[in-house]
Parts: structure tokens; C-alpha cells; sequence
């Protein structure tokens, strides 16, 4: 009796678990095969006032900055140019498709490493910048080692970081980036989050869940990525502590972030970079401005590229077995 009670209460786990899972449903997958149809160039000046030139699809595979080779999505800055008149060439890609909550997890094998003045960012944005929100999940500059998470919005949201893991550091809890407070910043302690550690593990998987209460980052390095993701029936209820979580506390999550779009950006210098350079003792010695030394050395930028296996978009809806008939398997 005993065995068949403890048999029914493992059933009724799986049972549990299944359900929870089916939560989540594949809606979108971007990958090499439809990566540059789904996703569109970014030409214009740079928002953030970066020594950046953004090129249009066209001249970004003639310079060999954006191409799909070997089944990833290859993303660069220019590494070989002496002082590139306007700035260095580099590429920013937005989705056409627009999100409103969901369960989003990236593949990503190498990211722009540690330089002097670089700025790379994952991110998603919504309209009418900041009234429709902006969620920053992988972000820093120059010799970074772990990623910054961040929200942006209008007057009216503040957050907690309940439940974020031990040693992120919550540095406003005031979202307005209208105001003094530049967002609601979280920075995570995980050197293997970002730049030169992150590549060192050969990257992983980064997955933000966005519902109306709370928006929750996680990253898994290569060799710790959960088995639901891996077989494409992400189960977030299983995981472990996420690395930033942001809990609506005095916030309207529906109506401060809307109709996200997908980015993945290099910049460099600008708004962040370019104003922390004299702060930077390590980079600042090298050049007595940010744009200076980007212009000067072409070289620093060998390993400012991203490799991006796959992004994934998953809506809750219909059950985990249509989902794992649909999505293919993450890299191991």
C-alpha cells in the first residue's frame, strides 16, 4: 500500500509537471533559416549617440558584418578600419514582430567580448520610447564582467527585486526614464553572464519571462541549460533563482510595457560608454576620449560579434506536445 501511495504521488507529480509545462507554447523561432527575413535593419543615427555607423543589410553583408554561416546568425562591428569617418560600422537588428508578455529564450554562443568603449545589448523595446517600455536583458560596457538588467519607462512604475538571486543588486526601484533615475537597474554577479566570461563557456541560453505582474531574467551557461528547454517545453516553474527579477510593486506592467520588439546591437561609446571612459582608470589610460580610441584601433573590435543560435518566442496556450513537435532542440 505504502508503494502504490508513493507511485500515485510521483504520478500525480509528473502529471503536475506536464501541466504546469504546457503553459508555454513555441510561437515564434528565428534561427538561421529565417533569421534576416523576420529580422530588419537598423540605419539611422544612433538613439544613444554612440561613435557607431549602423549599415543597412546590403552593406553590412558586403562588409561581412551580418551573414548565417554553419546554422548560427553572425552579427558584427568592424575590426579594420582606421578612424572610420562617422563613426565604426557595426549592426542593429530589430523583429518585425511585435510581443505582449510571453516566455523568451535566446541560444547565444558568443557575444561581443570585453573592449575598451563597446557597448552590446539584447534587448526589446515598445513604442513611443520610454511610454512603452524597454526591457535590457543582456547589457554593458567596455570591461564589464557581468550583465546589467534593466527597465525603462514613463512617470508611475516602481518595481522590487524580490526573488532576484543572492548578490544582484537592485540600484533603483524607480523605472521612470524621464526622470533623474536613468530605469530600474539590476546588476547580476555571474562573470560568466557577459563579454569575455561568457564566451569563455561557449555562451548559453538567456530566457526573460514577462507576465503582468513580473518580468524575471535567467541565463544558463552551456553546460547547465535545463532539460525542458533543451527539449523545447520550458517549464520556468522548475528553475533555479532567476538572476534579476522585477516584481510590479507601484507599477502597471500592461500599460508601461507594450508591443515589444526584439533587438540585438553593438554600439560604442555614446550615452554610456563614451560618458563612464574617464571614470574607466584601465580604459581611459589608453586614450584620452572614447571616440579616440575606437577610431584608432580597428583591432580591439576582433571579437565584438555575436552568434546567435536561435531565439524563441512562447505564448501561454495549447498543450506541451503540440510545442515539442514544433520546436527544435537547443544547442547542448
Amino acid at each position: 500500500m505504502g508503494q502504490l501511495t508513493a507511485l500515485a504521488g510521483v504520478t500525480a507529480l509528473l502529471l503536475s509537471t506536464s501541466v504546469i509545462a504546457a503553459n508555454y507554447t513555441l510561437a515564434d523561432s528565428y534561427d538561421s533559416t529565417n533569421f534576416f527575413d523576420e529580422f530588419s535593419f537598423f540605419a539611422d543615427s544612433d538613439p544613444t549617440h554612440g561613435f557607431v555607423r549602423y549599415l543597412d543589410a546590403e552593406a553590412a553583408e558586403a562588409a561581412s558584418l551580418a551573414s548565417c554561416k554553419d546554422d548560427v546568425v553572425f552579427l558584427a562591428v568592424d575590426n579594420t578600419t582606421l578612424h572610420p569617418p562617422g563613426g565604426r560600422p557595426s549592426v542593429r537588428v530589430t523583429s518585425n514582430k511585435a510581443y505582449n508578455t510571453g516566455l523568451f529564450i535566446a541560444d547565444i554562443s558568443h557575444m561581443p567580448g570585453n573592449a575598451c568603449g563597446v557597448w552590446p545589448a539584447f534587448w526589446t523595446f515598445g513604442p513611443d520610447w520610454p511610454n512603452g517600455g524597454e526591457m535590457d536583458i543582456i547589457e554593458g560596457v567596455s570591461m564589464q564582467s557581468s550583465t546589467a538588467v534593466t527597465l525603462h519607462t514613463s512617470a508611475g512604475c516602481t518595481i522590487t527585486n524580490n526573488g532576484s538571486a543572492s548578490g544582484t543588486t537592485l540600484s533603483s526601484g524607480d523605472c521612470n526614464s524621464n526622470s533623474g533615475f536613468d530605469g530600474c537597474s539590476q546588476q547580476t554577479s555571474d562573470t560568466a553572464s557577459f563579454g569575455d566570461g561568457f564566451n569563455a563557456v561557449e555562451g548559453g541560453v538567456y530566457a526573460m519571462e514577462w507576465t503582468t505582474g513580473a518580468i524575471s531574467v535567467w541565463f544558463f551557461p552551456r553546460g547547465s541549460i535545463p532539460a525542458d528547454i533543451i527539449g523545447g517545453i520550458p517549464d520556468p516553474t522548475s528553475w533555479t533563482t532567476p538572476h534579476a527579477r522585477f516584481v510590479a510593486s507601484g507599477c502597471d506592467f500592461t500599460s508601461h510595457f507594450k508591443d515589444q520588439n526584439i533587438v540585438f546591437d553593438t554600439t560604442m561609446c555614446g550615452d554610456w560608454a563614451g560618458n563612464a571612459w574617464s571614470s574607466d582608470t584601465k580604459c581611459s589610460a589608453l586614450a584620452s576620449t572614447c571616440e579616440e580610441y575606437v577610431a584608432a584601433n580597428p583591432a580591439a573590435f576582433s571579437e565584438a560579434y555575436w552568434l546567435v543560435n536561435s531565439v524563441k518566442v512562447y505564448q501561454q496556450g495549447a498543450s506541451a506536445k503540440g510545442n515539442l513537435r514544433q520546436a527544435r532542440k537547443f544547442r547542448e
